[in-house]
């Protein structure tokens, strides 16, 4: 195959095994294919899920479309209130907005290979709602990571609350010493 910055085989993508905390009905190994190739306005990654477990927890996203094509095994998908089977070649649409919550789960005996395709749109808001969970993200996860953080949804706080405002105080002190 010929060399070139915008095109890759699989088994060149770095293999990341997925970091979640030990024990949990999370888990998989992720391929950042997008991130390998220099993909700008699309993300795409190849998963890898074991029996029980499931990549991330149910989710959605406020401005952000994804895409899942099943390569191989057997899972449910949840997709808002439902709960449906899927199974190699099916497509998934995501779309964003809170009708659209998702989760595949590989509820097989086997490992679980899909495609992921999403939009990379950025500053990004999602929302966990198992959790009560919001998301606030500047980029995405990856090399150039920038601002990433996660907040319950019920910690809201009133928009001037713990702002002291220092420097104002400051400025004003010095300009009525310059009788300004």
């Amino acid at each position: 195959m010929a060399k070139h910055n915008n095109v890759i085989h699989l088994s060149e993508v770095p293999l990341e095994t997925m970091k979640v905390p030990e024990g949990s009905s999370f888990g998989g190994k992720r391929q950042r294919v997008g991130l390998a190739i220099g993909a700008q306005k699309l993300g795409y990654s190849f998963f890898a899920v074991p029996p029980g477990k499931a990549a991330f927890p149910f989710h959605l996203h406020n401005g952000n479309e994804e895409m899942i094509f099943i390569l191989e095994g057997k899972g449910t998908l949840r997709l808002g209130k439902e709960k449906i089977s899927v199974t190699d070649g099916t497509f998934i649409a995501c779309p964003p907005g809170p009708d659209y919550p998702h989760q595949l789960i590989n509820t097989s005996d086997r490992e679980l290979r899909y495609l992921v395709a999403s939009t990379m749109e950025y500053p990004e808001i999602s929302e966990y709602p198992d959790s009560n969970k919001i998301g606030a993200y500047v980029t995405s996860a990856g090399a150039q990571a920038g601002f990433r953080a996660l907040y319950f949804k019920d910690a809201a706080v009133p928009y001037y609350e713990g702002e002291s405002a220092p420097a104002i105080k400051q400025i004003k002190k010095s300009r009525t010493k310059k009788g300004r």
